[in-house]
């Protein structure tokens, strides 16, 4: 089904940043949305998008970006300046 995809992609996408996150040796905490619906519109209000969907980074109440832009930062070497530590 649609929604195991989705599942499957948020869980292999975090997978990653909290892999990458580890790796760099970067404190992080994992805030799981689907403990009810005032987290996830939490989530959202914080991103400034309505519809957002899991992983979204956050340095404390900062909005960092979403997996793609995490991912690109990883790219360009630049994961500290996206989650707004330098």
């Amino acid at each position: 089904t649609l929604f195991t995809l989705s599942y499957r992609t948020v869980k292999s996408q975090q997978a990653e940043v909290m892999r990458i996150l580890e790796s760099k040796s970067i404190q992080y905490e994992l805030i799981d949305i689907s403990v009810g619906g005032e987290v996830r519109d939490e989530m959202r209000s914080k991103a400034g998008n309505p519809t957002a969907v899991p992983p979204q980074i956050f340095n404390e109440d900062q909005y960092c970006g979403n997996y793609e832009m995490f991912s690109d930062a990883v790219e360009e070497d630049k994961v500290e300046q996206f989650l707004k530590m330098a």
